[in-house]
């Protein structure tokens, strides 16, 4: 076991808006933006609570650390269940159960309203909003989205720790192909069994509510719920064609590839793609 070379995430707050897109934006460095939603409405309405009471009959979709793993629940949720009893399970247990690309305003539009986008937000979408629950001691296992979008990521209630790496460590993360995952353990780095994951530089920070952690385009990511929480996260596409392209090629093409494969010979083809991640 190791210590793996991370550096603190840069925070900044009272930035404006060209200065964000000079210095962070467009070169493509991630950045905790501490007071992009400190006036939001969400912030302190949005209580567990609140959701309940308001939210608690829509039904949703749950799931866990199986998400990740080859077989029947390869890249699908557990089961669906009432908003309110997801609610009290994230508060009440330590159960690996999450949330997540939960668009909430597709049946709440009126949920938008407590959301003040400032001009920071420009170019980020106001449609396609969406929100990630945890119980305390949940994991989102390190990933990149396979879109490659950029990312804008508010907490709105508990702290939640992130590691960050750029799309350039992939061959050191041991990205599997035909996704964007990897199945090192940054928690606890083998560097016997993963010996290039000990060259990997990366970033790290701790976000508490109101904070906003921008994440460029193709940035892997593995975000840990130090406490019971959820956040909301808006992306923008606001990308060179090339890298547009290579988004949906990664959607229609390599995503479908792999979901057919992992359920015609689930163990076979991760064993594959394991050990290719090692030759790469």
């Amino acid at each position: 076991m190791g210590q793996l070379n991370l550096l603190p995430i840069p925070r900044v707050e009272k930035i404006s808006a060209s200065e964000f897109r000079k210095s962070y934006l467009q070169p493509e460095r991630p950045v905790v933006i501490k007071d992009m939603a400190t006036t939001w409405p969400a912030l302190r309405k949005w209580t567990p609570e609140y959701f309940a009471k308001e939210y608690g009959s829509l039904q949703v979709k749950v799931y866990d650390e199986s998400f990740v793993r080859a077989g029947t629940t390869y890249m699908s949720s557990l089961r669906k269940i009432p908003f309110r009893e997801y609610l009290d399970l994230m508060l009440n247990s330590s159960m690996d159960l999450r949330l997540f690309a939960f668009n909430i305003f597709w049946q709440a539009p009126e949920l938008k309203m407590d959301l003040l986008w400032s001009e920071l937000t420009k170019g980020f979408s106001k449609t396609f909003i969406f929100m990630f629950f945890g119980c305390k001691g949940s994991a989102t296992p390190l990933h990149y989205d396979p879109d490659l979008q950029h990312l804008l990521h508010t907490v709105l209630y508990g702290k939640k720790r992130v590691v960050l790496f750029s799309n350039e460590e992939s061959k050191n993360l041991y990205k599997h192909p035909f996704n964007s995952r990897s199945y090192v353990d940054l928690d606890n780095p083998d560097f016997s069994k993963f010996p290039r994951l000990k060259y990997a530089k990366g970033y790290e920070a701790i976000l508490s509510p109101g904070e906003t952690l921008f994440m460029p385009s193709g940035y892997w990511h593995y975000l840990v719920y130090e406490e019971a929480g959820y956040a909301i996260c808006t992306r923008s596409a606001e990308l060179p064609l090339a890298r547009k392209l290579r988004g949906y090629f990664n959607l229609l093409v390599c995503f479908p590839i792999d979901k057919i494969m992992n359920k015609l010979f689930p163990e076979t083809w991760f064993r594959w793609k394991e050990e290719r991640a090692r030759r790469e």
